[in-house]
Formats: C-alpha cells, sequence, structure tokens
C-alpha cells in the first residue's frame, strides 16, 4: 500500500470504530407502582314460576339443608 492509501484506511477506520452506539441500562430512581383499583361485583338472581315454588315449599325433601 502506499501512504495515503494507508493513512486513508486507518483515519477510516478510526472513524467507524468511534461511531459505534453505547446502550446503557440504568435503573429507575422512583419506585414502580403498579394501581389496582378493581371492584368486582357479583349479583345472583334466581326467578321461579310460581308451580316451582309451589313443588319445592310441598316437598321440603327435594332440597336437604
Amino acid at each position: 500500500m502506499t501512504p495515503p492509501k494507508a493513512v486513508f484506511l486507518v483515519g477510516c477506520v478510526a472513524i467507524a470504530s468511534a461511531c459505534t452506539p453505547t446502550i446503557r441500562i440504568e435503573p429507575s430512581d422512583k419506585p414502580i407502582t403498579i394501581n389496582l383499583n378493581v371492584k368486582i361485583d357479583q349479583e345472583v338472581r334466581i326467578k321461579l314460576d310460581k308451580e316451582v315454588e309451589d313443588l319445592i315449599s310441598n316437598n321440603p325433601d327435594l332440597f336437604p339443608e
């Protein structure tokens, strides 16, 4: 190689090595907060016909406790 090409090659390598990206992972100084405002409502409705209500009241052994 001739000296100008060698100097150019060394210069290109130096410039390329100076452009490498740097990644830094740093923890946050603030604590992690998780807000769980959850409201769970459950409503169970049972609608019985009059005949079914009469059947249950006349036969108390159908559903023992």
